[in-house]
């Protein structure tokens, strides 16, 4: 059983009126060691009175802040804090107080009366003077399915719990060193205060099963070298990325489907670079569809280089060359997460062409993972043979070593630590 508390009961929790724990994703790193998530106390911000704001910042110890959707906030006049970048592509509006306030503002009283005028949804710009003591930070549009954040996560929660305009308020949760808390400490910080706790990992997937997020486009016939194809060009609402399922037969009579979840690789796929296996692995995908009569392949062109983009993952071709650093080292030693694709939108275009059993077509163990939980079922794992080549033998390694791909490299063909 999870520690954590399923979404519903949150979102049964700020109907109520109580605060809640919202904890960062909970990232494992390419080793398999959990590194720490950020916790944060929430509340719907309509809420908020002198107790809560004086409770938010005795017991969490992090500034408070109100989050709300850019347009709301634009609504309200309030203007983003130029020259500085907020962690993590943060937000950050110029502090302001209600016009009404008596004080300074900086009562946890006075705060509380700013929080629910922000929360307000006929306050008006007139209403607030700046600056003030309640910052304010705007969530980006698609909220954790766009960015995995605390703002935009609470400001789902807000609009699930059916407040309107969803408006919430942050304070992040220290120990008793001052130091970002750790996920131990934060359930036992729930647990004393009787708080319903919850992660953002859950939430993304709450809203990717409960929310219709891509729409269909337009279908069309493409013959290929394999045979005829059917082409479903899909949307995401989220982001307006695009989404390209190719279907081959009757995939929606419920009889176990083979899929493919192929992530877009310009170099590999369209100018046949050898430095990867991923346009062979296309190919053979398509050839075994192919050769059933039956089958789905979905192509996520953000996924491309793991979800880095092509320029990115170009620069990361030249530090493996120049600096003989592996895949995963050179995301790494650009800043970047070895993978950060995310299938949730894949998955509503599966289950949209009406498939609920999955015979999926993968090397990548973690993402058989990444689809659970989207209402499909994986019931097997069908390997892709794909040739290794004298360019790409290392970075099949580190695949097979690092991240438990399957390959065809030979078993005891392991490189020493220096070259993994």
């Amino acid at each position: 059983m999870s520690d954590f508390d399923p979404i519903e009961e949150v979102i049964e929790a700020l109907q109520a009126g109580h605060m809640i724990v919202l904890v960062d994703e909970r990232a494992v790193d390419i080793d398999g060691t959990e590194l720490v998530g950020e916790g944060e106390l929430m509340m719907v911000a309509e809420l908020a009175d002198s107790n809560s704001v004086h409770f938010l910042s005795q017991h969490a110890g992090g500034p408070v802040y109100v989050t709300a959707e850019t347009s709301h906030l634009e609504q309200l006049g309030l203007d983003p804090v130029h020259g500085s970048s907020g962690p993590r592509g943060a937000s950050y509006m110029v502090p302001v107080n209600a016009r009404d306030v008596d004080g300074t503002g900086v009562s946890a009283h006075e705060r509380a009366l700013t929080i629910r005028r922000l929360a307000d949804p006929t306050s008006v710009s007139r209403d607030f003077v700046q600056p003030g003591h309640v910052t304010s930070i705007a969530a980006q549009s698609g909220g954790v399915l766009r960015r995995a954040g605390h703002t935009e996560g609470s400001v789902d929660l807000a609009r699930l719990a059916t407040f309107s305009p969803p408006v919430a308020v942050l304070a992040s949760i220290l120990d008793e060193e001052g130091e970002v808390a750790s996920t131990p400490y934060l359930l036992e910080f729930a647990a004393q205060h009787g708080l319903k706790i919850a992660t953002l990992r859950d939430l993304i997937a709450y809203r990717s099963r409960s929310e219709k997020l891509v729409q269909l486009e337009a279908r069309a016939r493409m013959p290929t070298r394999h045979g005829e194809f059917t082409t479903y060009a899909y949307r995401s609402l989220v982001d307006s990325s695009p989404y390209i399922a190719l279907v081959m037969g009757d995939v929606s009579d419920g009889q176990p489907t083979l899929v493919r979840m192929h992530s877009c690789c310009v170099t590999g796929d369209a100018l046949g670079s050898n430095l990867c296996d991923c346009g062979e692995q296309l190919q053979t995908a398509m050839a075994m569809i192919a050769a059933e009569k039956r089958g789905v392949i979905v192509y996520i062109q953000s996924h491309e280089g793991r979800g880095i983009g092509v320029l990115h993952k170009l620069k990361a071709y030249e530090l493996q060359q120049e600096q003989g650093l592996d895949t995963i080292e050179a995301n790494h030693a650009l800043g970047l997460p070895a993978d950060s694709r995310d299938y949730g939108i894949g998955a509503q275009v599966l289950q949209d062409l009406g498939l609920r059993d999955l015979r999926l077509l993968t090397n990548n163990p973690r993402k058989r993972v990444g689809l659970d939980g989207y209402g499909l079922t994986v019931i097997e794992q069908v390997a892709i043979a794909a040739d290794p080549n004298p360019h790409n033998i290392r970075y099949l390694r580190t695949k097979r070593d690092r991240m438990g791909h399957a390959t065809l490299l030979e078993e005891g063909d392991h490189p020493d630590a220096k070259s993994a």
